[in-house]
């Protein structure tokens, strides 16, 4: 891909747009009837659109739906998710680079009202 602007130059942009082609393939599969599969196709299409953590997120949570409806295949899933992880990561540390001042949860230990 030709880089014209300064956002093509991002390798989180990149891999979105490469998580966008990868997703057209499950939902080549997918009947597109189903809410997830126009959902998961928004939410992909998002990612690069916005630069949007929480559309990867989303998209996380569908390719668990498309599963869960056994649509799809655990090793599919396991693909879409590294991917997914990834841009997540690439996401989060533009943000932490471009904002120091924004809020953002670091990593921490959950407990439950047992412990």
């Amino acid at each position: 891909m030709q880089t014209i602007f300064d956002h093509d130059k991002l390798q989180v942009y990149q891999a979105a747009i490469q998580f966008v082609g990868w997703a057209d393939t499950i939902l080549q599969k997918v009947p597109k009837g189903l809410a997830v599969s126009g959902q998961l196709d928004r939410a992909s299409t998002s990612i690069p659109l916005n630069i949007a953590r929480g559309s990867a997120l989303e998209s996380a949570a569908c390719l668990d739906v498309l599963l869960a409806k056994k649509q799809i295949t655990e090793p599919e899933t396991v693909e879409g998710k590294t991917i997914l992880a990834r841009i997540v990561s690439m996401l989060v540390g533009l943000i932490k680079s471009t904002s120091p001042s924004r809020v953002y949860e670091e990593p921490g230990e959950y407990r439950t009202g047992n412990d």
